[in-house]
């Protein structure tokens, strides 16, 4: 199973919050928090998923994930799209670009561990 995710969100305590979630399962995590230069980070990086916030700075994770897709090295790449902003349009369009799964704000620690390994078995 996948062990290295790339964490790309500007909340301290979000980050905190995932990051102790899966570390404790065995999880490497990387995190950036800033969506201008996301696209190099996780290049950089090379996780085995990506968790991508839909609101940060300098661009947003629906940018980011066109980018993705549109990259032969990161088209396959799993992303779990995470947001505040829960309403249909926003997980249409999330599943339109491209995201492997959408998950809302606030999220518990199950949910997000159980999303996580399910990506990782995909």
């Amino acid at each position: 199973m996948a062990k290295h995710v790339m964490l790309v969100e500007d909340e301290p305590n979000i980050i905190e919050a995932i990051r102790f979630i899966l570390t404790r399962d065995g999880w490497r995590v990387d995190t950036h928090s800033d969506g201008q230069t996301a696209i190099d980070a996780i290049g950089a990086a090379n996780p085995d998923l990506v968790i991508l916030d839909v609101m940060l700075p300098g661009r947003s994770g629906y940018e980011i994930l066109q980018e993705l897709r549109e990259r032969p090295a990161t088209e396959g790449l799993p992303v779990l799209m995470l947001t505040a902003r829960g309403q249909t349009k926003d997980r249409e369009t999330a599943e339109r670009i491209g995201a492997s799964r959408f998950m809302t704000k606030p999220f518990s620690n199950a949910e997000m561990l159980e999303a996580v390994r399910d990506l990782a078995r995909a």
